[in-house]
């Protein structure tokens, strides 16, 4: 997947030259050191887009007594989530069902506060990163520290999560154009490739 990823992000993956593409998709992050059209370390774990969602969920119910949906929990993660500060605090209206009566509720969040739900699974994200870094070699990860880091996948999208990645290691990141797409586009791509792999 994250092969496809940089294939679909337009990286030039062929020569000796390492890059790194970290995919957050909805179930899982894929990370991956790529040299020579082909995979030199990777990484994977279940922390994502979803359980993104999950936390939003959670925190709604025990902090508000609002159940929402998995659907209402992504609309926030997209408007006002955030894994960084946002240089103002934004805010929008969740509806829901009040959890003691079951009737219809509303509950304005803010910015500021789905900050703090979402940073530790960013922090397990930026962690795994640090790992997959320490098990490549040197000369690939000074290729990486030239060439950046590529965050593909739509949940790459969320608010700081670049700014996240590149404060933890040091590296700059840059989020694919068309971040959703990258795996599909990567895979139609590949096709042309299959000699080469």
């Amino acid at each position: 997947e994250p092969l496809a990823a940089a294939l679909g992000a337009g990286l030039d993956i062929e020569g000796p030259n390492g890059h790194m593409v970290v995919d957050i998709g909805g179930g899982t992050t894929d990370i991956a050191v790529l040299s020579m059209n082909g995979v030199a370390v990777s990484s994977s774990l279940t922390v994502a887009g979803d359980a993104f969602d999950e936390a939003i969920a959670r925190y709604v119910r025990r902090q508000h007594g609002v159940v929402i949906g998995q659907v209402t929990a992504e609309e926030i993660k997209t408007e006002i989530g955030c894994v960084a500060p946002r240089p103002e605090d934004i805010s929008m209206i969740a509806k829901g069902r009040d959890a003691k009566t079951g009737m219809p509720q509303e509950v304005t969040l803010y910015s500021s506060e789905i900050l703090g739900v979402l940073q530790r699974p960013a922090r397990q994200i930026a962690d795994e990163v640090l790992a997959v870094m320490e098990t490549t070699s040197p000369e690939l990860v000074g290729d990486i520290a030239i060439n950046g880091i590529t965050l593909t996948g739509g949940a790459s999208q969320v608010w700081g999560m670049d700014q996240v990645l590149s404060e933890r290691t040091g590296i700059a990141c840059h989020v694919a154009d068309d971040p959703d797409s990258c795996v599909a586009i990567g895979c139609g791509k590949s096709l042309k490739w299959l000699s080469h792999m």
